[in-house]
């Protein structure tokens, strides 16, 4: 019996496989908000805030490379509100990581502290041992962004579940490609497809999966009546945007690792966090449970102005926030509040030819003075 197809080959195939003569390659976009509905409903399309055909289409692909069950969202904000709104209620207890993307605490913060649901916060390495009880949900990200510490996914699972919890992963920085979370034991798996999946920084989307069609219920009630819909045009440039996603993220992944190398090795750079570098303390567990290490690292310099300096006389690196689009970026994540040195630099890895980014790092250190 012949070898099942990759995930990456089935997505590419996802429609091929059923197109008739004339029928076009290239997914339609279904750009109408309102369908035919003679009669009493009976589970076809009658209305956008309700199912759309391009949506549906784009859910079946991300579904593809999860393993499960995918609803797509506006943002990758938006799928995590979906969770949150989903299955937080008063009195609840979550537990979130306290490294992790900033947006989140604030979310629970400012929604659900003052409706009574107590929040846990934890570093993102110490999850394995942070204390889970009464918890409702508990939400890792691995790597953590935008200190790219990793936690131990399936040991966190089974701790979750002794607890009675269910085990939030996003998954942004690694994508479906370098990590899943599903298989091993993540309950729901949330994601900004806005990054890397989408990966030409011209769309926002989100999705949140599952291989328990249950769990996911409460995340599309409330997308159709918060009316969190997607829309077709920019599911469509989600789905332009996977076709391609293997082959940016693996030269992504081996920028970011050359650049991890040559940074360290720089006398002007005091700290390099990069999961795929030996010593990084995060590297053991990243080999056992991720395939590549992912596009971002994460250095320090001396202070703000250098890092500012640097940023901006660097010829291939594009000042802007956000990660996983094809040219280079980097930020300095202070000025979004995190708890980072102030010459902290985020440095988000493009498609440029890697020898060409490498001696870009190296000649803008050496030009610091």
């Amino acid at each position: 019996m012949s070898k099942l197809p990759s995930p990456i080959s089935r997505l590419l195939h996802h429609r091929t496989q059923g197109l008739k003569k004339g029928d076009p390659v290239s997914l339609p976009i279904m750009a109408s908000s309102t369908f035919v509905l003679a009669g009493d409903p009976d589970g076809s399309h009658f209305y956008g805030r309700n199912g759309n055909p391009t949506i549906e289409e784009v859910e079946a692909e991300i579904g593809i490379l999860e393993g499960g069950e995918a609803v797509l969202f506006p943002s990758g904000m938006a799928a995590i509100a979906s969770v949150f709104f989903g299955y937080l209620r008063p009195g609840d207890t979550v537990l979130v990581h306290s490294d992790g993307y900033y947006n989140v605490r604030a979310l629970l913060d400012t929604q659900f502290v003052p409706i009574g649901v107590k929040v846990r916060t934890c570093p993102t390495a110490d999850m394995i041992t942070a204390d889970m009880t009464g918890c409702r949900l508990v939400m890792i990200e691995t790597p953590s962004n935008p200190g790219l510490a990793v936690c131990d996914i399936a040991k966190v699972a089974e701790r979750a579940k002794a607890a009675g919890a269910l085990l939030v992963a996003d998954n942004t920085t690694a994508t479906p490609i370098g990590q899943q979370p599903l298989d091993l034991g993540a309950d729901l798996v949330v994601m900004a497809d806005t990054k890397a999946m989408a990966g030409h920084s011209d769309v926002l989307a989100g999705h949140v999966a599952s291989r328990d069609s249950a769990l996911l219920k409460p995340v599309r009630t409330w997308r159709r009546l918060a009316g969190a819909i997607v829309s077709p045009f920019d599911a469509y440039l989600l789905h332009r945007g996977m076709a391609t996603l293997e082959l940016r993220l693996s030269r992504a992944n081996a920028n970011a690792m050359a650049a991890a190398e040559a940074l360290r090795a720089h006398p002007a750079v005091s700290a390099v966090n990069y999961p795929g570098l030996t010593n990084d303390p995060s590297h053991e567990v990243a080999k056992r449970q991720m395939r590549g290490f992912g596009p971002i690292v994460s250095f320090t310099l001396a202070n703000r102005k250098t890092a500012e300096k640097f940023i901006e006389n660097n010829p291939l690196i594009v000042a802007a926030t956000s990660f996983g689009g094809v040219h280079t970026s980097a930020e300095c994540r202070i000025r979004w509040g995190d708890d980072v040195p102030e010459g902290f630099i985020r440095l988000a890895c493009g498609i440029e030819p890697t020898d060409d980014l490498v001696s870009s790092l190296t000649r803008t250190l050496d030009s610091l003075g």
